[in-house]
């Protein structure tokens, strides 16, 4: 199993890397680029690569990194897409995540900086947001490593995003 962690800059993507791999990461340039992203294996039962996708806003590239991030998606066709959100700034991570989830990718979400956002007084209710959305939906803390167990757990899980169901769902199709 292939997992891209995608998401904006600075949500915690190296970090839940880090925890995930154990550091036991490999830094590589993308093909032709400047561009570092970085890849590693969790182990246990079945081995999952795991790759650290450069920080992005949107699929629509204003940049290198950007450019570098879409392109990964477009050419691990096999790949599930963990998209990591930054609990305190959802809109900005579901507005990428929904750009993923349009390509049509098997997918999770990991909503990280729980801690954060519980000391920020801001309530998200997971559950919900997985009915929602109609697929995994974890709340975690890199920082202090809680829900990574059940992320790791969920991953076989991922799957994709009915986006016209979704959109009529939400009322955005009317």
């Amino acid at each position: 199993m292939k997992v891209l962690m995608m998401g904006n800059p600075n949500v915690g993507k190296s970090l839940l890397f880090n925890r995930l791999t154990g550091a036991r990461a490999q830094v590589s340039n993308y093909p032709g680029t400047t561009v570092d992203f970085t890849k590693g294996y969790i182990d246990g039962g079945e081995r999952i690569e795991i790759v650290d996708v450069p920080g992005t806003f949107s699929l629509v590239a204003k940049d290198r990194a950007e450019e570098v991030a879409a392109r990964m998606l477009q050419e691990a066709e096999d790949a599930i897409v963990m998209s990591v959100i930054d609990a305190t700034k959802m809109e900005r991570g579901l507005y990428l995540a929904m750009e993923v989830a349009e390509r049509g990718r098997p997918m999770i979400v990991a909503l990280n900086m729980m801690d954060v956002a519980k000391e920020k007084h801001i309530h998200i209710d997971a559950a919900g947001l997985e009915k929602l959305l109609d697929i995994p939906v974890v709340a975690i803390s890199a920082m202090s490593g809680e829900g990574l167990k059940d992320l790791r757990e969920r991953l076989k899980d991922a799957r994709t995003v009915d986006v016209p169901a979704l959109m009529e769902r939400t009322g955005v199709a009317k």
